[in-house]
């Protein structure tokens, strides 16, 4: 098990778009289970690779008992909207309602570089839209109306966790463009 530590609100690397992953080697199989391990033992329901220190667009998930994981994401919404209560691992004990799509197809590839294609629908579509926006900067904290998100932001000035020491963000085996240092 290689559990990291997730990294929380304030940390810069949850605010950087993360980029395409262009090589599906070992280094990839092992971040893919790092962030499985990770979120498992939080427990969370979804985890991206930004969460981690990793600025590639990678993210895991395990809802209903569903372990899986996307490589290279990308939704298709639906027109039909769910609104309900959402957390997130890097701003621990928040939760607020926040809409979103019903369902969503998403695309991708697993760790090997096979295609994927995933219909989902109510929690597991609210995970993958949840680490989606993670991989391009956007927590879910940014999605709420201006009362809830006021009331969230002073909510995570408050918390004991706000502005702790991040821990240093690892280099990526990866290219990065500089994401992910």
């Amino acid at each position: 098990m290689a559990v990291q530590p997730i990294r929380l609100f304030g940390d810069p690397v949850l605010r950087q778009r993360a980029i395409e992953v262009d090589s599906f080697d070992r280094e990839l199989r092992q971040l893919v289970t790092d962030l499985t391990d990770t979120m498992v033992a939080a427990p969370g329901a979804g985890l991206a690779a930004p969460q981690i220190g990793v600025g590639l667009r990678v993210f895991t998930w395990h809802v209903e008992g569903e372990l899986g994981h996307l490589v290279n994401p990308s939704l298709e919404l639906s027109d039909e909207t769910q609104d309900g209560a959402e957390g997130c691992l890097s701003l621990p004990e928040l939760t607020y309602d926040c809409l979103r799509a019903l369902r969503v197809i998403a695309t991708g590839f697993d760790m090997h570089g096979e295609p994927l294609r995933i219909e989902a629908s109510e929690l597991l579509a609210r995970a993958m839209q949840h680490e989606t926006d993670h991989l391009d900067g956007i927590l879910f904290i940014d999605k709420l109306d201006t009362d809830a998100r006021k009331a969230a932001m002073k909510e995570i000035r408050e918390s004991e966790w706000f502005g702790l020491e991040q821990p240093t963000v690892r280099v990526s085996p990866h290219a990065t463009g500089g994401l992910g240092r």
